[in-house]
């Protein structure tokens, strides 16, 4: 039952990003890891080509996909593969989605999910301005799947401003959820701790917070703390800065006896009007 999660410093160059991400599995596989986290734009920071980087994906002529594949089978991981761009499925011309996609062992594509709140604000840092809905288009699905550590729930940085999308998934069965992020050095300063923090409290779930952690091309830096949360909102493994690989296990013992002695996914009183049901892949 143990897993995962990885922060890394990336840069523009895909294929040294990828080695580094390569090394970085390696090290949790080493230590025993059923699953992986990587973060978002774990395969490049400060690209502008987006688009271009996606549809090379969707067409079979990009060396990410082919690379998580082969990295799964290798180690035996299971990989949630952070963010990369990728247009929805049979329509590689369309605008990209900020796409985490959970990889298994044999290299099989699990589940998809696409991350349903852009990044559309101006944060007080060198960059200022931040839109990424200019890049990418927005999801419409929550996404739950059952993998070796448990039933997994799939969000991304943002989305963490946003309970309604975890109390989602705790409903769709989420034991653990993944928030592979690239907080601001501002915004993760004042928001970080208390976001992964309460999302896992009011889920009691294991939240995996892979995380950027340093500078980038743009220019733009990352707050980093990479950190795995238990369901008792814990944290009990934690990376300021750099590169990192977080191991934890899952004590689905205690997680059970969390769940029955504080019952609050049955005392929830209000509800989403109207909402999409959550999709199960």
């Amino acid at each position: 039952m143990t897993f995962s999660v990885i922060q890394m410093v990336s840069q523009s160059d895909v294929l040294a990003n990828l080695a580094q991400a390569r090394a970085l599995l390696e090290r949790a596989a080493e230590g025993g890891a059923r699953l992986a986290v990587l973060p978002e734009n774990f395969a490049a920071m400060g690209r502008r080509d987006v688009a271009e980087i996606g549809r090379a994906e969707a067409l079979g002529e990009g060396p990410v996909l082919p690379w998580l594949k082969q990295a799964a089978r290798d180690l035996k991981l299971w990989i949630v593969a952070g963010t990369l761009p990728l247009p929805p499925v049979d329509q590689p011309h369309a605008k990209a989605n900020a796409c985490s996609l959970l990889i298994d062992e044999q290299g099989e594509t699990v589940a998809r999910y696409d991350k349903l709140h852009l990044f559309d604000v101006d944060v007080a840092d060198t960059r200022g301005r931040y839109r990424e809905s200019d890049d990418y288009a927005y999801g419409s699905r929550v996404v739950v799947a059952d993998t070796p550590v448990g039933r997994l729930g799939l969000s991304v940085c943002y989305d963490l401003r946003f309970p309604e999308l975890y109390s989602e998934l705790r409903k769709a069965g989420a034991e653990l959820i993944t928030a592979p992020s690239a907080f601001t050095a501002v915004t993760g300063a004042a928001h970080w701790e208390v976001l992964i923090r309460a999302r896992a409290i009011e889920t009691q779930c294991y939240l995996l917070a892979a995380a950027q952690g340093g500078v980038h091309p743009g220019p733009r830096e990352t707050f980093g703390h990479a950190a795995i949360v238990d369901p008792w909102g814990r944290i009990v493994a934690e990376q300021d800065q750099g590169e990192a690989v977080l191991l934890a296990e899952r004590d689905s013992n205690e997680q059970a006896s969390i769940r029955a002695r504080m019952p609050v996914a049955s005392h929830r009183r209000f509800f989403s009007q109207g909402a999409q049901r959550p999709a199960s892949e």
